[in-house]
This record gives structure tokens, C-alpha cells and sequence, in this order.
């Protein structure tokens, strides 16, 4: 699903206080108890919050990531307009690379008929989905192989994008904090991506808007250190001010 403003908004407020009944978010929001309990059973199918008895509150894991599967169809359609923007943002016969991510997947589909591009990643999706693409060069990097997304991590992974230096890393994430921190849950994969961001003349972050405010554990970058964010939705205070202050260009992909 693709949370409307209002369904965004009530994931904010169940963020900030931990939990909240349906009667309060229905006087907040001055909405019927219905409509609330609508939107809870929307969102807590998506994982984005979880239900108790009379009420919601945040998913307690701030360690694990939701399951592949499930990310794969988690506002799928906001992912595909992000993908969209950032294929018509990459012009033919650049270097790219790509990281871990259904994201950066989406973006790998838009990106099939493309010519020129030399594409380094550590997302088997993605040397997968552009081995199709006869004028696209893909390069695959060294390291293990975590079964549950075909994404490569290690030591190995990490010195392997050393070598390079691209012109646009592209990153997905797993959550941008209120300061600005991006994070993600595996502290592997945060390496590779420090690498990425390290080794790219443009750092691009694709991230729908269910990564604002969004809990996890292991800090990645800030928002200063990248050059243009994708995203499906205007960005809610504070990141609006958050971004103009760190000089990054915000490309809100239209319907």
C-alpha cells in the first residue's frame, strides 16, 4: 500500500508517543473510530504498525528488517513512480552502482533498455534483471550471499567497490530519522553502503515515504552526505527543512 496524508499522519503520531488507542486517533484526527480502525488494519497489514487490543503501536523491532517478500509488494506502486524518476534522471553511458534493495530493483526494471551503462552491484535481483540488456554492462561484486534477498555482503563486498569510482551511487535504505540519519538493519550491508557513497562523484537515495521516521538500528550516513533524494510523497516537517539545509535536491515522483 501507498499511505494517503492521513494514514501518514497517524503513523507519525503512533511513532512519536510508542502507542495510542483508536479513540484518541480518531479525536485527533476528527475521524470516525471506522475510519480509523480502516486505516489501522491497512497499516498493520503493510507492517508498518501493529495492533492491540483498542489500540496500535510501533513495530518493537528496531534489529530486523520485514521480510523480503513482503518489501516486495510494500508500496509497490510509489516504488515504481521512484523508479521512474530516477531512470529518467540517469542519462546513457554512465557508470552506476547499485545497492541491496526492492527499490533499487525497481529502478534496475526501468533501466532495461537503456544503453551504455556500466552497472556495478552487490544485489544478485539486479545483475539478474540488467543481464537482459544487451548494451549494459553489469558487474557483480565478490562476497556472501545472504539467501533471504540475493544481496552480497562482506569484507570482501566492500573492498571489491573500492576499486571504483562511479558517477552516480544509487542507495536505498531502510530509514531517515528526524535529524537526518539514515539507517538500515544489517551493519554489513551499512558497510557496503558507506563504500558506495565513498566511491560515487553523485550519491542519489530512492526512498519511499515510509522510510521517514521509521526505527532502525545501525546508522548508515546523513542526509548531508547525499546529492538528490527520490521519494513518492513532499517530505514531512522537519525532513522539507532538513533537506534545503543540507543542499539536497528533492525529485517527488508524480503519478
Amino acid at each position: 500500500m501507498t499511505p494517503n496524508p492521513r494514514q501518514l499522519q497517524l503513523i507519525d503520531a503512533v511513532q512519536t508517543q510508542g502507542s495510542a488507542t483508536v479513540e484518541a486517533l480518531s479525536e485527533r484526527f476528527s475521524v470516525t473510530l471506522q475510519t480509523v480502525r480502516r486505516d489501522v488494519k491497512l497499516l498493520a497489514a503493510a507492517g508498518l504498525l501493529l495492533r492491540f487490543h483498542g489500540g496500535v503501536r510501533v513495530p518493537s523491532s528496531t534489529t530486523e528488517n520485514i521480510a523480503y517478500r513482503q518489501r516486495q509488494t510494500l508500496n509497490a506502486e510509489a516504488k515504481q513512480r521512484i523508479a521512474r524518476a530516477v531512470a529518467n534522471a540517469i542519462p546513457d553511458g554512465c557508470s552506476l552502482i547499485l545497492n541491496i534493495g526492492t527499490t533499487t530493483e525497481a529502478v534496475a526494471r526501468e533501466l532495461v533498455r537503456r544503453k551504455g551503462l556500466r552497472v556495478i552491484t552487490n544485489n544478485l535481483n539486479v545483475a539478474a534483471i540488467l543481464s537482459d540488456n544487451a548494451d549494459c554492462e553489469v558487474i557483480i561484486a565478490g562476497g556472501v550471499v545472504r539467501a533471504r534477498d540475493r544481496g552480497i555482503v562482506g569484507e570482501a563486498t566492500v573492498e571489491f567497490i573500492r576499486q571504483f569510482k562511479v558517477d552516480i551511487g544509487l542507495i536505498g535504505i531502510s530509514a531517515i530519522e528526524s535529524d537526518g540519519t539514515l539507517r538500515d538493519f544489517d551493519y554489513r550491508e551499512v558497510k557496503v553502503s558507506r563504500a558506495i557513497i565513498e566511491h560515487s562523484r553523485q550519491v542519489w537515495l530512492a526512498a519511499d515515504s515510509s522510510k521517514f521516521n521509521r526505527p532502525a538500528m545501525v546508522e548508515l550516513a546523513n542526509v548531508r552526505e547525499i546529492d538528490r533524494l527520490f521519494t513518492d510523497i513532499k517530505p514531512p516537517a522537519p525532513f522539507s527543512q532538513l533537506l534545503v539545509a543540507a543542499g539536497v535536491q528533492c525529485d517527488v515522483a508524480r503519478s
